[in-house]
Order: structure tokens, then sequence, then C-alpha cells
């Protein structure tokens, strides 16, 4: 039986939309897979590694990653409690008005440069709130379209994304970073652990993430829990509790950092996601 549960939210001429959350049960790598179309895929959720060719992608809150029609790929859950994603395929004519010329190869069929981007909070914010809106039916065919192309449009755009930079070595040192903070999103945890985790100094740890992510560490961590709450704020009546359980200090702490991350208040985002 599969571990993977997929719910279309969204399928128009123009674009489809996924929800799928897989349990990530079986840490290997999993059978070759592979896609008939251009996927860009969200993750919203824990997190999971993509193994295209000597490439590996770790999916979070804070990247897309390009699934390339033809492209054969595994997958892997080496962290436990499973990944939840937001499955975007747009139509192709219009995905090549969308992206940047430098992103995507020359030819007949459109296939991304990149095997991943680094999102801004704008972009996880847009996720979000689509997603929320498609499941609760507050959004109509025009209004989701018209978000899916601004979602589109704002996480290709050259001034918004980011991709990964430096050697292979150290993306590799960075991606075991990745899987040291997705083993426990919510922990408020130090350098010294972090490096005790992955064998390295604090200073050159820092240094690498700066260079590589082109963010600090910290604020990518802080990226990660907001993601992690924009995902979870219609669950919560308390948002007191929802800002504790996420690692946060106080509440004021919890709505400041969504903020300035966001540009609104953690409930304005429940209100919009909502429809109400």
């Amino acid at each position: 039986m599969s571990d993977t549960a997929t719910r279309v939210l969204l399928a128009t001429p123009a674009a489809v939309i996924r929800d799928i959350c897989c349990q990530g049960s079986h840490a290997g790598r999993s059978a070759e897979e592979w896609t008939a179309a251009t996927h860009l895929v969200f993750s919203y959720r824990g997190l999971y590694v993509r193994h295209l060719g000597r490439d590996d992608a770790v999916a979070d809150g804070n990247q897309v990653l390009f699934f390339n029609a033809g492209d054969v790929y595994r997958v892997s859950h080496p962290v436990a409690g499973g990944d939840a994603s937001v499955d975007v395929v747009v139509a192709e004519p219009l995905l090549h008005e969308l992206a940047p010329p430098g992103l995507v190869h020359d030819g007949p069929v459109l296939r991304f440069r990149q095997h991943r981007l680094r999102i801004d909070p704008r972009v996880q914010a847009m996720i979000a709130l689509l997603r929320h809106r498609l499941i609760e039916r507050a959004a109509d065919t025009l209004e989701a379209e018209t978000l899916v192309l601004a979602l589109v449009r704002r996480a290709l755009g050259t001034r918004t994304a980011h991709a990964p930079g430096a050697t292979a070595g150290r993306r590799r040192l960075v991606d075991r970073i990745k899987l040291v903070l997705g083993s426990d999103p919510t922990r408020r945890w130090t350098l010294s652990q972090i490096a005790a985790e992955v064998g390295r100094s604090p200073v050159y740890l820092t240094q690498i993430f700066q260079q590589v992510e082109g963010v600090p560490l910290y604020r990518y961590h802080l990226r990660l829990r907001l993601a992690r709450a924009l995902d979870l704020l219609p669950e919560y009546d308390d948002l007191t509790a929802l800002g504790l359980d996420l690692g946060f200090s106080s509440h004021s702490h919890f709505t400041t950092a969504f903020r300035q991350a966001y540009g609104r208040s953690p409930s304005s985002f429940r209100q919009a996601a909502l429809g109400r």
C-alpha cells in the first residue's frame, strides 16, 4: 500500500495544484520514479531528499524543487515524520512566459537548469494562502489561477530566488545541516549543538551556510518555523499556544517574527486563509 496521499486542489487548463502528503515510512531510497510533465514542488511540512543522478536536494519549507519532464529520480526520508508538499504544474506555454530565460534550457521542451531554488518569505505565504483557500473553497477559479501565476512568477524571479552556490562538497555539508534542523524544527538549537552533529566548527559552518544559501543559518531556521506556522494557523484558535509549540519564547516574539517575515499578523493571515 502506498504511503502517499494526493489531493487535487485545482485542475484547469492553466494549472493543476495537488496537495501531497507522504508518511515517509521508508528511510532508504525509493524505486526509480519519473514524471511526464515539469513540476514545481513546494514543501511545507517535514522534509525529504530527492536524488537525481549525482545531485541530492533537500526539500524543506525554504525551497522549491524542479522535477523536469522525463527526469528519473529517487526519494528518501532520512528524517522521521514524513512530509507534505504543494505540487504545481503550469501549462507549458504559460510556464515559458513566466520563467526567466537564464533559468531554463533552450529547446522545444521546457527544462529548468537548476534543480532547486531557495524561495523568500513572500512565496512561502503565497503557497500557504493558496493551499488554505483552495481547501476551504474560499477562492474561485479565477482567483486561484491568478494566485498560481503570481506565485510561480515570484518563485522564479531573479530578485527573489536564490540558487545554491559554492562547491558540491560545501552544498552537501549544508544539506547535512538542513537534516539536523529538520530532525527537530521547533528545538532552540545552538551553534555548538549543530556543529557537533555535523563534525565542523561553529565558525566554519556559519560561513559555509551563508555562502551556499545566501542567508544566515539562524534566519534559515526561523523561516522553517514560520513556514510551519503558515501551515498550522487554521488549526489553532490559541495563537499563543501555536507560537510556544513552534519554539518561540512568547506570543509577542512569535507575532513580531511573523509580521517581519510576511508583512501581516498571524491572526490577519488566518482570517485570509479561511476566507473570513
